[in-house]
């Protein structure tokens, strides 16, 4: 397994180190987000759904540029304040960013009759597939993307710099897509990063549903059986459970609603097959994989080099602390105090945070 790597090492405060003042805190706390001024995109999906992307482009980018896809959690969409972050401070440095709402979230929430989930791996190669084609001047972004397997790509395509992001679920997602299939991955996809992904989805929910981590299961459960409520009512023809109580835990949501949705037998089922660990040996991509030692819902064991078979092009950068995507750290270390997103930013952009721009 890669060794951790030095620069990325994490430094939280003294008073913030404990793993659930990370998760939790940096949640509650209020924060200033940019407006948004994106350009909204569409993606039909075979199927008939269709996701909702928003298009960030500096005004300065060019074909050929930098180019970042964004991906959000669980029950969260585009404006989850660590993607709006991160569109911010990389189109500062000359970066196009393209964040996507899954199925039934955000903006696209009445554009879908079939929910998102952890494995939805079909869905992101639609997304990368129309970046490439916007990026390449195609309005509709239906422009075929040439791949790995390919010689070379058609000399009318200008390819740009791609780094794809994922966050917890869509980490998880995110690594399935670039293991499931290496060579179809596009060759504009030259790297990826993924930040406390559950590559292990039944270690993760017996995690998350144990009796120290019950407020987190009883909080997520209560967040996605409300996301659904608002969702039927734009969507009457979407998938409903028979009705009954309702779950009032994750595993409990899975086997009601998710597993059924999407064409599983249950919960395990579809944990089974969508967990990104046994993708994570053919990834081919260079891919930085960051969680930490101590994050309370992803245990970190599931990343151990006994479980996962790490290929060379895949970092596991490991930290002390950070919690599930906390992660703040001392002030003075970086402009601010959201340690990720400066990481993040370098393995984006290629380049260091500069001396100057620390306060």
């Amino acid at each position: 397994m890669p060794a951790d790597d030095t620069p990325l090492a994490f430094e939280p405060p003294w008073w913030m180190k404990n793993p659930h003042v990370q998760t939790i805190l940096p949640a509650l706390v209020p924060q200033k987000l940019a407006d948004h001024a994106a350009i909204l995109r569409r993606v039909d999906l075979a199927d008939g759904d269709a996701l909702a992307v928003h298009d960030d482009c500096p005004e300065a980018w060019a074909p050929g540029g930098k180019v970042a896809i964004l991906s959000h959690g669980l029950a969260d969409h585009h404006r989850t304040p660590l993607l709006v972050r991160l569109t911010d401070k990389l189109t500062a440095r000359g970066v196009r960013v393209f964040r996507w709402d899954m199925r039934g979230c955000g903006a696209g929430m009445a554009w879908a009759r079939r929910p998102y989930h952890a494995g939805c791996s079909g869905d992101l190669a639609a997304v990368v597939d129309a970046v490439i084609g916007w990026c390449c001047g195609e309005e509709d972004g239906a422009r075929g993307a040439a791949t790995r397997s390919d010689p070379e790509p058609a000399p009318d395509l200008p390819l740009p710099d791609l780094t794809l992001f994922g966050v917890s679920l869509s980490g998880n997602v995110l690594l399935k897509y670039l293991g499931e299939a290496p060579g179809h991955v596009p060759a504009a996809v030259r790297r990826a990063v993924a930040v406390n992904p559950p590559i292990d989805l039944m270690a993760g929910i017996e995690s998350i549903g144990s009796r120290t981590n019950r407020v987190y299961d009883r909080h997520f459960t209560g967040v996605l059986i409300k996301h659904l409520e608002a969702w039927w009512h734009l969507r009457p023809d979407a998938f409903r459970p028979p009705e009954g109580p309702r779950p009032r835990t994750l595993h409990g949501f899975d086997d009601w609603f998710t597993a059924p949705a999407i064409g599983f037998r249950d919960a395990h089922d579809y944990y089974r097959h969508s967990s990104a660990a046994p993708f994570i040996p053919a990834i081919d991509t260079p891919t930085t994989i960051i969680t930490s030692r101590d994050d309370p819902l992803v245990p970190f064991w599931m990343f151990s080099a006994d479980r996962v078979a790490y290929p060379g092009c895949v970092r596991l950068v490991a930290t002390d602390h950070g919690g599930h995507v906390g992660f703040v750290g001392k002030k003075g270390l970086d402009p601010d105090s959201r340690w990720l997103d400066w990481r993040v930013v370098e393995i984006v952009t290629g380049m260091p945070v500069s001396d100057d721009e620390v306060s």
